[in-house]
């Protein structure tokens, strides 16, 4: 490979790396690992035990046997076919916090703030219209007046009142 087309996709790989999606991915990542051990450490400490109060602590203990005998042997292997609902219980409990709380911490108050932008920008566009608005009357006058004016008769603007004179152009 020549040393030019070497350079070339290391430029096209560092382009890549540095763009701007790429780097906000990477932060998300990492954030988002952080968090897990937040919301695991809230199902373990808080939500299994306030579910153990009716049952037991540990969800992943509940299991129903699809196929007898269920247990173990002595060999220490598990016999039958165990559905371990408890686990899938566990883990649903986790994605529902952790949706909950990027929704209640993350996403409502982003989509907020970005309505309250909206709404800024919004009333700040409308504002320069409504003055472009009144720019663009105060023109036509004028251009009435200069029409009014070479035709010779003086009478034609829409100040004076005279209708479809700004018609003319």
């Amino acid at each position: 490979m020549s040393e030019k087309k070497k350079e070339s996709v290391l430029a096209g790989f560092k382009a890549f790396l540095m763009r701007g999606n790429v780097v906000d991915l990477a932060v998300a990542v990492v954030i988002g690992a952080a968090f897990t051990n937040i919301v695991n450490s809230i199902v373990k400490g808080i939500i299994s035990p306030l579910v153990g109060a009716i049952g037991t602590k540990n969800l992943d203990v509940y299991t129903s046997c699809l196929k007898a005998p269920c247990g173990v042997d002595a060999k220490g292997e598990p016999t039958g076919v165990n559905i371990m609902w408890g686990s899938v219980l566990n883990a649903a409990l986790s994605f529902l916090i952790t949706a909950a709380v990027v929704y209640f911490l993350m996403v409502l108050p982003m989509a907020k703030y970005l309505a309250k932008v909206e709404a800024r920008r919004k009333a700040k566009e409308g504002v320069q219209e409504s003055m472009e608005i009144t720019e663009l009357e105060v023109l036509k006058d004028i251009r009435d007046v200069l029409v009014a004016q070479r035709t010779g008769n003086g009478e034609g603007s829409r100040v004076q009142g005279t209708p479809g004179a700004r018609d003319a152009f």
